[in-house]
């Protein structure tokens, strides 16, 4: 019964890791962040421009909100929650404020910005999933918001040349350590 914070930035491999690691766990849910951006049929707007517009902010606001009192309620229902999302600079205490839960344990993927790279352009070829699209923030952008901007909480993976398999193994082994925030 706790919550789980998992971040990185696209295309780093979250949402597959954060499935594999609630799969991997008794009584678990996986919860993604980006489903409550996509739940706003009509209105909604984008956060992908490198200077995001007031009302994108607004939303990214509510959709973290929303992420972590969903977490909330399903650790207090007594199940270990893994939510995932895109949360990058000061946003990244605020969300860990936001969880009320405890146990939390926070976990950073951070592969190179090559090897997101190579994985964006493995996805799109494979499923027509792009990540990074013209006009919006690019990988070296994004890769130096994670890396400089983003405050050092809870545990910084590089899954550069990691499997999903070994990636959560690594992470179950720092849940109970580097990994948790007091």
């Amino acid at each position: 019964m706790s919550v789980i914070l998992l971040t990185g930035i696209q295309a780093a491999g979250k949402s597959t890791v954060a499935q594999a690691l609630a799969e991997s766990m008794p009584e678990s849910v996986h919860v993604r962040g980006d489903l409550f951006r996509r739940m706003i049929v009509n209105g909604r707007v984008e956060m992908g421009p490198a200077v995001p517009g007031p009302r994108a902010l607004e939303q990214l606001r509510l959709r973290y909100e929303l992420a972590a009192a969903t977490a909330d309620r399903y650790a207090q229902a007594g199940f270990t929650v893994v939510l995932q999302d895109i949360i990058l600079g000061d946003a990244l205490r605020e969300m860990v404020e936001r969880i009320t839960s405890r146990p939390l344990s926070v976990v950073v993927l951070a592969p190179s910005a090559a090897a997101v790279a190579a994985r964006d352009a493995e996805r799109a070829a494979r499923r027509g999933k792009i990540a990074y699209k013209p006009g919006d923030e690019g990988i070296a952008a994004l890769d130096r918001a994670l890396r400089y901007a983003t405050p050092r909480l809870g545990y910084w993976l590089d899954t550069s040349a990691l499997s999903v398999a070994q990636t959560v193994a690594d992470i179950r082994a720092n849940l109970d350590g580097a990994a948790r925030i007091p």
